[in-house]
């Protein structure tokens, strides 16, 4: 089974449609779904997706939530809650990389995909290159 992790770029680009990515990003996940493939991402994902499509991008209200409980509520999608175990994980990661500008959320991202064998993510995030990761969208 195909799985790729879904960054908070990722997610813009799927659900606004002036995104520059939209197209792709549409295709790759249209793509998971009917190849019975998982899109994987974090609570801290969602966190950081609905502080951009709040302040941002301006998307009413309403429609994040709309956007966060159909992110919660799709078969393909595995949420994955960053647990103390996980946080710790992404901390040592963050502090132990401070010739990089990678953010706390980049950091866990990297953890859970490294610990699931996850190569792939959906992401305009040039830091995902940057820690060994194959980036979807540029």
């Amino acid at each position: 089974m195909t799985r790729v992790f879904v960054d908070t770029s990722g997610w813009g680009s799927f659900f606004v449609r002036t995104a520059p990515h939209f197209e792709t990003a549409k295709r790759v996940l249209m793509g998971l779904q009917t190849q019975g493939g998982m899109a994987i991402t974090t609570n801290y994902v969602l966190a950081e997706l609905v502080a951009l499509l709040s302040s941002r991008v301006k998307v009413p209200r309403p429609t994040v939530i709309e956007i966060v409980e159909t992110i919660r509520s799709t078969s393909w999608v595995q949420m994955v809650h960053i647990d103390r175990d996980a946080d710790f994980a992404a901390w040592n990661l963050f502090r132990s990389h401070t010739d990089k500008n990678w953010s706390l959320v980049d950091c866990s991202s990297f953890a859970l995909m490294r610990a699931g064998f996850i190569s792939a993510a959906l992401t305009t995030d040039y830091h995902f290159e940057q820690a060994g990761f194959t980036r979807l969208l540029k």
